[in-house]
């Protein structure tokens, strides 16, 4: 007998990542063999300093502004801005006004793949 196919619904993302007036909240929203969701609500002025990620992601923001560093590009991400970040980027990224964002972690290239 087939394990049934279901799907993951979150209706209202704002809800699942309540914004605070001086802090960073992350929650995993999602995970599975191939990728995970994480969701951050950020304060106005809270940050993630530059880092790097192993894996391929994909930023996107729900609600707010956002001031990023994507290696040497700077960017503003607002609700509708997709981001693709290829590993090893190293990026940072500051709320300008309270922010809610997604972040997608992909799975790795296998060997001997190139990016597209």
């Amino acid at each position: 007998m087939e394990t049934p196919v279901t799907a993951t619904l979150i209706q209202d993302l704002a809800a699942e990542l309540p914004l605070s007036e001086d802090g960073t909240l992350s929650r995993v929203l999602y995970r599975d063999d191939r990728l995970r969701v994480v969701g951050f609500a950020f304060a106005a002025g809270q940050e993630l300093t530059e880092h790097t990620s192993a894996l391929p992601v994909v930023i996107q923001v729900v609600q707010g502004r956002l001031d990023l560093v994507l290696g040497e590009e700077k960017a503003e991400a607002t609700p509708g801005t997709w981001i693709h970040l290829p590993a090893r980027l190293p990026h940072c990224v500051r709320a300008v006004e309270p922010t809610i964002m997604l972040l997608t972690m992909l799975p790795a290239a296998a060997d001997g793949a190139a990016d597209s």
